[in-house]
């Protein structure tokens, strides 16, 4: 699946279910979700120890809430992230060229 394809499919279920929050909301529920991500990784790889099993949260989960959230942002503004995320590689290549020039 592409970026923009993922972004309609989080549109259309955003749209079903009440619509977009308002940004700063948003905002918070990104923080809220990458804080969940690094709670699971610190559990799996740091010295953070789980409560239960069930509380111990899944990274590929917690990855996908996170992105998920990425799009809903992304829709909300307008932007095409596929057109955006090939502009961020293409300039990461070209720095990563010039430090790892031999």
């Amino acid at each position: 699946m592409e970026v923009n394809e993922a972004q309609e499919k989080v549109d259309i279920t955003i749209k079903e279910y009440g619509g977009y929050w308002e940004p700063l909301s948003m905002l918070a529920r990104l923080s809220e979700e990458v804080g969940e991500l690094a709670r699971a990784i610190n559990i799996k790889y740091g010295g953070k120890k789980g409560k239960s099993k069930d509380e111990e949260g899944d990274i590929k989960d917690e990855l996908a809430d996170v992105f998920y959230t990425v799009l809903a942002l992304s829709n909300k503004f307008e932007i095409d992230l596929d057109e955006a995320l090939n502009k961020k590689i293409e300039k990461s290549h070209e720095k990563l060229k010039e430090v790892y020039k031999e």
